[in-house]
């Protein structure tokens, strides 16, 4: 039974795991991006763990899903956030491929979650959708029967740099914007609280914090509403950690689709939550390794 390699790199976390052929993982496993190291250190990253678990199993194959924008046949970064610096021009695919002389496919970590949920999650069976992963940024993914729609510079649906007004999607209504202006309105440091302390505080009456997540849901609601004036998908399937609050959450987003989209459009439009978790990302990047490799 064939096995690979599946590695998920986020600004925070670098998941990865083995996965046998019937979509299986068989073990995961997770270590820290360090992304102020940059490509350099997380190429080195990369060739660690694939020492390690090349050394367990046989793999026949590397499937990589990343943070940025990615030029899929070439498997190399073409942008990147400040977050990860030097990253841009990081040539992934050939690098691993020379290294451990298999196979690798690399495709963006939003596509890899959006192909994840509609192959095996909330938009199995949906002709259209559209994947939003709410984070320390806000990404997106256009679906079309099962597979990602890129653009013609491989950058479609990079919806956080998507103008409203005040400013960019992620810039307003991102989970990091959320924290900031909680600790503002605290006069506390950001780094000394999480989304749960937020939402903890929320259910319990606080003021402050019940108003920063209306603020976000609001927005949300905006940027999704314009999205789907634009894609009409079947289905808007909403990921990352926060949306793990998704009781507290739904009826705001609710609410914000309600003011945003004409009845027309919204009664048509389904909102999901995702049912992969942290294992979206590594999933996906089996799936789009499959199907390059079948190609």
């Amino acid at each position: 039974m064939d096995k690979f390699l599946c590695i998920d790199i986020g600004g925070t976390a670098i998941k990865y795991g083995v996965l046998d052929e019937c979509g299986l993982f068989l073990e995961t496993a997770e270590r820290p991006t360090q992304a102020w190291k940059g490509g350099k250190g997380i190429l080195e990253k990369l060739k660690n763990i694939g020492d390690e678990c090349l050394s367990r199993h046989n793999i026949s194959g590397i499937c990589i899903s990343t943070a940025g924008m990615v030029d899929c046949e070439e498997g190399r970064i073409t942008h990147s956030a400040p977050l990860i610096p030097d990253y841009a021009g990081t040539e992934l695919k050939r690098t691993m491929e020379e290294w451990f002389c298999i196979p690798c496919e690399v495709e963006n970590d939003v596509n890899c979650a959006g192909l994840a949920e509609c192959l095996a999650g909330a938009a199995r069976g949906c002709s259209t959708a559209v994947c939003i992963t709410i984070g320390t940024g806000i990404g997106g993914a256009i679906l079309f029967h099962d597979r990602v729609y890129h653009g013609a510079s491989g950058s479609a649906c990079e919806i956080g740099y998507m103008n409203l007004p005040g400013g960019m999607f992620q810039d307003l209504g991102a989970a990091s914007v959320l924290l900031a202006k909680v600790a503002a309105g605290k006069g506390i440091p950001c780094d000394d609280i999480d989304g749960q302390w937020v939402f903890e505080r929320a259910k319990e009456g606080d003021k402050c914090c019940q108003q920063a997540i209306e603020q976000m849901t609001d927005i949300l609601g905006m940027g999704i509403a314009n999205i789907c004036y634009v894609i009409n998908p079947e289905i808007v399937v909403l990921g990352g950690g926060i949306m793990s609050q998704r009781e507290y959450l739904m009826p705001g987003i609710e609410a914000g689709l309600d003011k945003y989209l004409i009845p027309t459009v919204r009664d048509r439009t389904k909102i999901a939550f995702a049912r992969n978790g942290n294992q979206a990302g590594m999933l996906g990047a089996y799936y789009h390794f499959i199907a390059k490799q079948n190609k």
